[in-house]
């Protein structure tokens, strides 16, 4: 078995909710020790956003495994201390407290790298560090409005955010991955790097397309429900079993042979008003009468697997509980358990696959779980009661 490639760093992470605890859980799946700085009144109050994980939080499950949690008041002149310490010892410094929160304790990455020149540190904020909405507090869901995430997504009457913590999710991968960026860099000139992250930067960069369109066609794209948005046909369309398949149409080549083989209608390859995609998408409610017309006849796994067999890229509408029951992921082994103070409970196993490299799939930490080791690590005497 391969030596994880982060094995030997060392992560101190003040951090809070989803984006920090995202990027850092990552790390600590390929072997860095990441040290979670909590409060030690309740710690990160994502532990309590709900207790369905065998009474622990689903989302604190999702982002705290293999880490170690040392809770400490940082608004004492020990706890200050503490940390100090233990960013003195550590290669990656990550916070993503209110805004100002972080400058006002002289933690911030600018003042860190400043006092540790190796250090790799990095600010996760709503808004960034400047402009009008800096001191703006944020979370996922309002920075999808701010964003317009919810102006492109639902249905023409109603708008709808995005079901999973997309602007929390995509600010965590950015973080780490300028953490790796900027650890390859010390690797080579063996200087630190402290840089920042923001919410609203992060999902700016996922709306580019939605963005670019409305700059370019000086029209935005209108909320289409589950079909896409700029490509036809693409989306659910209803079988004559009374199921629903889903399918997309990505270029020419797969529109000749969907007419061909599938619809068994070669001439619509010629029709002026199915030439093109856009051409297509304008007619979109003219090819959706084609399309079911010709679905009426069918069966949904029949059809399935005629689309299969053509090349046509298709999928079930499934629930979420019928992913858990996914033969992709239980063929293949990707789901797995972790340990909780709570017990056992499972987890999914990182996307990244390598021969002979497995994940450290770690226990989720108690609150200040490891205060008396960290402490003595770092030569301060017992946590006196600090823990809640």
């Amino acid at each position: 078995m391969l030596d994880l490639p982060l094995a030997g760093l060392t992560v101190v992470a003040l951090e809070q909710a989803i984006a920090a605890p995202l990027a850092t859980r990552h790390l600590a799946d390929w072997g860095a020790r990441v040290i979670k700085v909590e409060r030690p009144e309740g710690g990160d109050f994502c532990r309590d956003y709900d207790k369905v994980m065998a009474g622990m939080s689903s989302q604190f499950v999702w982002t705290n495994r293999s880490k170690e949690s040392l809770a400490i008041d940082l608004k004492s002149e020990r706890g200050r201390a503490v940390l100090e310490a233990l960013i003195g010892k550590a290669d990656v410094f990550i916070q993503n407290l209110a805004p100002g929160a972080a400058a006002r304790m002289g933690v911030d990455a600018t003042s860190l790298v400043a006092r540790y020149p190796r250090l790799v540190a990095c600010d996760i904020s709503g808004y960034g560090s400047d402009g009008p909405f800096s001191s703006k507090k944020a979370y996922d869901l309002l920075v999808q409005c701010e964003a317009g995430v919810l102006d492109i997504n639902g249905t023409v009457e109603h708008p709808a955010k995005v079901g999973i913590s997309i602007v929390d999710i995509a600010t965590g991968m950015y973080a780490l991955n300028g953490i790796l960026m900027a650890l390859f860099q010390r690797e080579r000139n063996g200087k630190g790097l402290a840089f920042e992250v923001s919410l609203f930067d992060s999902i700016a960069e996922w709306m580019s397309y939605p963005a670019y369109f409305r700059a370019g066609a000086g029209r935005s794209l209108q909320r289409t429900g589950m079909r896409h948005a700029s490509i036809a046909p693409y989306g659910p369309f209803r079988v004559g079993d009374g199921g629903i398949i889903f399918f997309g149409i990505q270029n020419e080549r797969e529109w000749q042979a969907f007419c061909q083989k599938v619809l068994a209608q070669p001439e619509l390859t010629s029709d002026p008003r199915f030439a093109t995609n856009p051409q297509r998408f304008a007619h979109a409610e003219a090819l959706v009468a084609v399309i079911e017309a010709r679905f009426a006849a069918m069966g949904t796994p029949a059809l399935g697997a005629l689309l299969e067999a053509t090349g046509i890229a298709n999928a079930r509408l499934n629930s979420v509980e019928q992913f858990l029951d996914h033969p992709q992921l239980h063929e293949r082994k990707r789901i797995t358990e972790i340990g909780t103070p709570c017990g056992p409970v499972m987890s999914f196993l990182p996307p990244f696959i390598s021969a002979g490299m497995q994940a450290r799939m770690g226990p989720v930490p108690g609150l200040g779980q490891h205060n008396d080791s960290i402490l003595a690590e770092l030569g301060f005497s017992a946590s006196r009661g600090e823990t809640s």
